[in-house]
């Protein structure tokens, strides 16, 4: 059973506080269906989401099967499905691919048990003759039974539904108001279904009014007509209107009893004309909610499975990453050709005269700044571009899909596993757009110098970047404003790196923490031939960093990319 005992959610709304929801009592026993109805804003949803924890109630408490939510411990994952109103499934997958995902992200068991429990679940929704279909190229119906396989995958004993019909043409509406009912007959499961319309309100077992934060009514829904004083349930909402909410709380409150041993016959009514007895209370058992979670290393793998299998068919996003990988190279190949010029000496200078000795000497000026300008610039082309690569790598890689991984996180997958799956994930990114770059421009403008240096600054160069931006992504809001804020970063490195144009000396030590650019471009300096290192230092007015230091600092910012991307992603935020 479960029951809500003077539920309050308030919030500041200036002089006076605003309750959400006021003073909300109600029971549902187990093998229940019910109906959450009401105007908009009036509270069904911020209930659901209360009841599923998802929203911190203000006073009031939560009882399941007789203990108390708050004190006692929430629900296991296992425990409760919660059907959001947001799509919890990827356009890239099919459908038994995205309840394969769903079962090995939150049920313990040996592939034999998984593939039992994926072909049962396909089997009562009614998706087994389309499992093998894209979730693009379901219609809106079938993507509600989808997200509902995805839930029923754990067996949970109580399913909240918000808004699952919405949008729906009548006949695919009933079909799964229809299914939720037959859900809520078995292993004596609750199912909880928020919606606007008041069509199919008859398979409800028990339907809860609500208005403007209070609870209105809950009873059956052959009574509901009786208590609103209407002759059908389309006029219940205007009828709400003509009292306040405070008033239709004062009036259920005094008919409440009555109106809750009606439902009660009803509900026992329901199993005894199918020849069952209303499910009894379910002992927790302590053993098997230890175990029904996969471990982090079975959640990671499933989620890098998942990830490789979305990137490989998202034809947008790989077509870009193609083509970033073999046209930036490219463009850095195009200015190589002045790159190491044979730097000229005046070691035969005893035979010059002093005219031809000032003028070799400004030769020999121009052509070192001329070299020591391309080597500069090459390696900072290659830097900039790959960290333009690596903010494009992640910077929607989470806030893209915050949504889905706030559900999955409600489910019992840990962000630990989420974060590790995304970091090996871009891992093979960087480091197969580093190695490209690298080897690419290599055959065209040999590196003088420490070749494996040169490979490793690159690599931290574009890590660096990758790790930066998936923190911002971690922790921003929407996707659009981490991709903005990701370019910003990678507009600020050249200008900001010193490299081009020297920088105030305080400006530049302010800013050069921030800068992985500089921190790429020093190191990879530190490798070159030491004839062309003086030459590069002799043209560029900025100090390069030791060799160390630029290690220490990409790894720095590698480090507190990764640690900003696991405190994003432990934050919840549905909203």
């Amino acid at each position: 059973m479960l029951e809500a005992r003077n539920i309050c959610l308030e919030v500041d709304a200036g002089e006076e506080p605003l309750f959400l929801l006021n003073d909300v009592n109600f029971c549902v026993p187990r093998g229940h269906f019910m109906a959450i109805v009401g105007p908009s804003g009036c509270g069904k949803t911020t209930l659901l989401k209360s009841i599923a924890g998802i929203k911190d109630i203000t006073s009031g408490s939560f009882f399941w099967e007789g203990r108390d939510l708050a004190e006692d411990g929430d629900f296991e994952p296992h425990e409760i499905g919660y059907v959001p109103q947001f799509s919890i499934a990827y356009d890239e997958l099919t459908v038994d691919e995205s309840v394969e995902n769903s079962a090995r992200l939150r049920v313990h068991a040996d592939e034999d048990e998984l593939n039992d429990i994926i072909d049962k679940v396909l089997a009562e929704t009614g998706l087994t003759d389309i499992a093998d279909r894209e979730v693009k190229l379901l219609s809106g119906g079938q993507k509600r039974r989808l997200a509902l396989a995805m839930e029923l995958v754990s067996g949970p004993r109580i399913l909240l539904c918000d808004e699952v019909t919405s949008g729906l043409d009548p006949r695919s509406e009933r079909e799964i108001v229809e299914l939720l009912h037959e859900l809520s007959m078995k292993e004596g499961r609750i199912v909880i279904s928020v919606t606007h319309s008041l069509a199919q309100m008859e398979l409800y077992d028990s339907i809860m009014v609500m208005h403007r934060g209070n609870l209105a009514y809950h009873g059956t829904p052959s009574a509901m007509c009786h208590y609103f004083s209407v002759s059908n349930f389309e006029e219940v909402y205007p009828q709400l209107a003509g009292r306040e909410p405070e008033e239709w709380s004062y009036s259920w409150l005094k008919h409440r009893l009555e109106y809750y041993k009606r439902l009660e016959k009803e509900h026992l009514r329901k199993f005894e004309s199918r020849g069952e007895t209303p499910p009894p209370p379910e002992p927790r058992n302590n053993e098997e909610e230890e175990k029904i979670t996969p471990g982090f290393m079975s959640q990671m793998f499933t989620l890098l499975r998942r990830r490789f299998s979305i990137f490989f068919r998202d034809r947008g996003q790989l077509t870009l990453q193609i083509a970033m990988i073999l046209i930036f190279p490219i463009l850095v190949a195009c200015f190589t050709d002045r790159g190491w010029e044979v730097l000229s000496n005046l070691n035969d200078s005893s035979s010059m005269n002093a005219a031809e000795i000032v003028r070799a000497m400004k030769e020999q000026v121009n052509q070192n700044a001329m070299v020591g300008s391309a080597i500069s610039g090459i390696i900072m082309f290659q830097v900039i571009l790959l960290g333009l690569m690596g903010s494009n790598n992640s910077s929607r890689e989470i806030a893209g899909e915050r949504l889905i991984m706030e559900k999955e996180k409600f489910a019992g997958v840990r962000p630990l596993a989420y974060v590790s799956s995304k970091v090996l994930f871009l891992s093979v990114l960087v480091l197969v757009q580093s190695l490209w770059m690298f080897m690419f421009v290599h055959f065209f403008w040999g590196f003088r110098g420490d070749v494996f240096n040169h490979l490793l600054f690159l690599l931290l160069a574009n890590a660096a970047m990758t790790s930066v931006c998936l923190g911002i992504s971690a922790n921003s809001r929407t996707a659009d404003q981490a991709s903005l804020l990701s370019i910003y970063l990678v507009g600020f490195q050249l200008p900001l790196s010193g490299a081009v144009l020297a920088l105030d000396k305080v400006l530049a030590t302010i800013t050069h923490p921030f800068i992985s650019a500089y921190w790429a471009w020093s190191g990879s300096l530190a490798g070159v031939e030491d004839t062309y290192a003086d030459v590069v230092d002799n043209i560029v007015e900025t100090d390069f960093a030791s060799y160390n230091m630029s290690l220490i600092v990409l790894l720095a910012h590698i480090v507190v990319g990764v640690v900003l991307t696991y405190i994003g992603t432990r934050r919840t935020r549905w909203e």
